[in-house]
């Protein structure tokens, strides 16, 4: 298949750039991956569409606040620092600008001090391994310091850090939240919980790729990128029971999807496991585990329609998201959702 096969024309008005006042609130479209029927609901009549004996896997990640923003020691020259991968100790991964200014052996000031940096080397795709020096905890000083890395096409500035955080965010190490679980609030997930479904956690922890866009033409020749995941005994346990007495396993978000499809490629089952995945899910993937899926409205041509489009059809997926703008649904990381069943 073809990158452009994957487009379709997006009003840039429909593009969200704040969080809706009530998480649950945002507007969800029921899309039938079996007949193509559309339903347009709210998030809270998600407990309608889940049965008793269902389960739910969602993505714990927390989103790092990984922009820095700092000063060249001797210059005084400023620069950007975003935090991409953990790697070891206190070495990361960054995307730094202007990069002419992040020469190996450059240091740098961030908060006053609070934070200096080290540019260790220069690595394939001009990206900066830096090693950190700080008192404390770092995840305490990049709180302190940090901004969020919101994605390029959020133009206002998000009064609430929180807001772009998961109710359920626990393991830091996101470039970028997992937004389909932006919806979900405590009260609307113990009412879940009370209707005999059950609620299961893994961690991937997304990487600035994810908003790479797609630049050849045939995306079987597109690479992913590797993003680190994890996944509990209990949680694996959850599922495999779920399905051995016939519920339904549905992931929140493209995230989940891909680290439990990753499982099963790895291990051949579903158990604990962790490491590294790069999976690349288009139209002709065999789904080994998942049964529904809930997700935002993605960019077009992107690696996660695509995933969208293996999981819902091509064609119903299209047509859904000509429904949503005709409709004029919220798109994006703050936008609507989408239930796929």
């Amino acid at each position: 298949m073809k990158t452009s096969d994957f487009y379709y024309d997006l009003p840039e008005e429909l593009i969200a750039q704040t969080p809706i006042l009530e998480r649950d609130h945002s507007r969800l479209m029921r899309l039938d991956r079996n007949t193509g029927e559309i339903t347009h609901l709210h998030f809270y009549d998600i407990m309608d569409e889940l049965n008793p004996g269902d389960c739910l896997i969602l993505n714990n990640s927390r989103v790092l606040p990984a922009r820095l923003y700092g000063i060249k020691e001797g210059t005084g020259a400023q620069v950007e620092f975003l935090l991409l991968t953990h790697k070891e100790g206190d070495c990361w991964e960054v995307l730094a600008g202007p990069g002419k200014k992040a020469k190996p052996g450059s240091r740098f000031v961030f908060g006053e001090g609070l934070l200096t940096a080290e540019v260790l080397e220069i690595v394939e795709g001009g990206n900066r391994i830096v090693k950190f020096f700080y008192q404390g905890s770092f995840y305490e000083v990049l709180d302190q310091i940090g901004q969020m890395p919101l994605p390029h096409y959020i133009t206002q500035r998000l009064e609430d850090k929180e807001r772009y955080q998961t109710v359920y965010a626990k393991e830091p190490g996101s470039a970028a939240a997992p937004t389909a679980g932006l919806h979900f609030t405590p009260e609307l997930l113990q009412k879940i919980k009370d209707k005999g479904i059950s609620v299961g956690f893994v961690t991937l922890h997304v990487g600035l790729g994810t908003f790479r866009p797609v630049k050849v033409d045939e995306i079987t020749q597109h690479k992913m990128h590797a993003e680190h995941y994890e996944i509990s005994e209990e949680t694996a346990a959850l599922i495999n029971r779920t399905k051995q007495q016939g519920g339904r396993v549905i992931a929140v978000g493209t995230t989940s999807c891909r680290t439990l499809e990753s499982v099963m490629a790895k291990e051949g089952e579903m158990k604990a496991s962790e490491g590294w995945t790069d999976i690349f899910i288009y139209p002709g993937f065999t789904f080994r585990i998942l049964d529904g899926l809930i997700t935002n409205f993605h960019l077009p041509e992107s690696t996660l329609i695509m995933l969208v489009s293996a999981f819902a059809g091509y064609e119903h997926t299209m047509q859904a998201y000509r429904a949503a703008v005709q409709e004029r649904y919220r798109f994006f990381s703050f936008g609507d959702a989408m239930m796929i069943l």
